[in-house]
This record gives C-alpha cells, sequence and structure tokens, in this order.
C-alpha cells in the first residue's frame, strides 16, 4: 500500500502544481500550456503503475506502464512494421483520397442546386452507416491487404470533410460577393479570392476531425482481413495471446500517430489561416 500512497500523492502534488500554474499570470506563456499536459500526463503514468503495482493487478487485465515500455522496446520491427502497413498505406492514403474526394465534391455542390439537394442526403445516409457493417463488405470487394483499409477510410473521412467544406464555402457574406462583382470579378476569381480563404477554418475542422477517423478506419478493418501486420491485426492477436502488453504497446503507438498527425494539420492551418481571430488568441 505504500506504492499506492505514493502515486496517489504524486497525483495530488501533480494537480495542486497545474491549479498554480492554470492561475498563475504566465499561464498564456508557450512553456506553460506545454507543461500542464505534461505534467497531467505523468501524474496518470505514475498513479497507473502505483495501483497496478500496489494493489498486485494481473498484467492480463492490465499490464504496468513499465511493463508496457518494455516490450514496445523490445517489438520495436513489429510496431514499424505495423505502422507502416496501418497508418501509411491504409489511413494515410485513404485520408488523402476521401478528403480529395470530398473537396471536388464540395465545390461541385456549391455550383449546382440540384446536387445539393440530392448529394447531401446520401452523403449523411453513408455517414450514418455503422462502420462495423460496412468494413467487411469493403475487405471483401477490396481484398485483404491495404487498398480494403484505404476504402474503408475514404468512406469514414468523406462526409465530415464534404459538410464542412460546403458551409464553408457559404461564410462569405453578401457585401463581400458585391464588393468582387463591383470588380468584375469572374465567379472562379471570386471562389479562388474570397470564398476559398474564407472557408479555410471550416476546411481544416473537417480535415483534423478526419484525421483520427482515419486512423480509428483502418485499424477495425484490419479485423476482418488482414495480411500478418498491421495494428488492428495485431491487437486483434494480441488479446487472442493474452499478449495485452502489446496490445497497449500497439495502442500507444496509435495514440502517438493520431497525436502527431492531429498537429500536423493544426500546423498547416496555423500557417494557412494565421488571419483568422481563433489563431491570434493567447
Amino acid at each position: 500500500m505504500t506504492v499506492v500512497a505514493g502515486a496517489l500523492a504524486f497525483w495530488l502534488a501533480a494537480w495542486g502544481l497545474n491549479v498554480l500554474l492554470a492561475r498563475s499570470r504566465w499561464r498564456r506563456a508557450r512553456v506553460v500550456r506545454i507543461a500542464v499536459p505534461v505534467i497531467f500526463g505523468l501524474a496518470v503514468l505514475v498513479l497507473w503503475q502505483g495501483l497496478v503495482r500496489g494493489l498486485g493487478v494481473n498484467p492480463v487485465i492490465l499490464p504496468a506502464p513499465t511493463d508496457i515500455a518494455a516490450t514496445f522496446a523490445t517489438s520495436t520491427d513489429t510496431l514499424w512494421q505495423d505502422f507502416v502497413q496501418t497508418a501509411l498505406k491504409g489511413a494515410l492514403s485513404g485520408y488523402l483520397i476521401g478528403c480529395g474526394a470530398a473537396f471536388v465534391t464540395a465545390l461541385a455542390i456549391d455550383r449546382s442546386a440540384f446536387l445539393t439537394a440530392g448529394l447531401l442526403p446520401i452523403g449523411n445516409f453513408v455517414a450514418a452507416l455503422p462502420i462495423i457493417g460496412v468494413a467487411p463488405i469493403l475487405v471483401s470487394w477490396f481484398g485483404f491487404d491495404w487498398q480494403s483499409k484505404a476504402a474503408v477510410v475514404v468512406a469514414m473521412v468523406f462526409f465530415p470533410v464534404l459538410v464542412n467544406v460546403v458551409q464553408g464555402l457559404r461564410e462569405a457574406d453578401a457585401m463581400q460577393k458585391d464588393l468582387m462583382r463591383t470588380y468584375a470579378a469572374s465567379s472562379w476569381q471570386t471562389l479562388f479570392k474570397l470564398r476559398l480563404p474564407a472557408a479555410m477554418p471550416f476546411v481544416f475542422n473537417g480535415l483534423k476531425i478526419a484525421t483520427t477517423l482515419a486512423l480509428i478506419g483502418a485499424i477495425v478493418a484490419e479485423y476482418f482481413g488482414s495480411p500478418v501486420r498491421g495494428m488492428g491485426f495485431r491487437i486483434s492477436t494480441g488479446v487472442g495471446r493474452l499478449a495485452i502488453d502489446l496490445v497497449w504497446a500497439e495502442i500507444a503507438v496509435a495514440a502517438l500517430v493520431g497525436t502527431v498527425f492531429y498537429g500536423i494539420v493544426a500546423m498547416i492551418e496555423k500557417l494557412v489561416t494565421f488571419w483568422h481571430p481563433s489563431q491570434r488568441v493567447g
């Protein structure tokens, strides 16, 4: 119980430190904004370690972070192969295809009232389909390799990006459009010089949502057929073999990849939409 008490004490100390940082006059400083989540994450890991060790939790139920880290260190080759298969081949390719198709479709919808009335309801219907039901069908169509995982990702990311782009294209107000007409701007000039820049915050909202959906879709699709590699394949077989530490190592890789992917898109958003008020807060 000493280990548990020490972990709880560390948690409380970290909590108090975060409260002090959040209330201090330096709370908007970059170093403080980075330190708060780092301290919180470290406190969670210490509490997790202390509870598992102190209470003698069976590793099959919940391994300690140190055991997961040891498995991670000894399985880097396997984890790298799974990362390439799932994240790069399946998730990234499906993300690029799905987001690109959604963007082009949104431009077509914006130019046609018929497509607005016809495609959006169909897209809403497709988005409501359960991925757990769609994935095995797409795997049977496209095979067990990464192509079927990319198809699942396309189905998952297409509609969120489509809705955000369509909404963003409607953000330019009537006065701004009238101003472009007084300059004798064509519809394409208005699109590229006014409406697309105004839509960028919405576009990036859709792209950021799609970053998390892409990896989830690729992992879920691998449950229904995959080569002998991939995050979903490894998680499924690891649970069957009670190699729970390897399962958690794969989960850690997925979380890290998802975070980095989201961060890259957010960084690009900051560069593209530097003029938007949301980028000037803090």
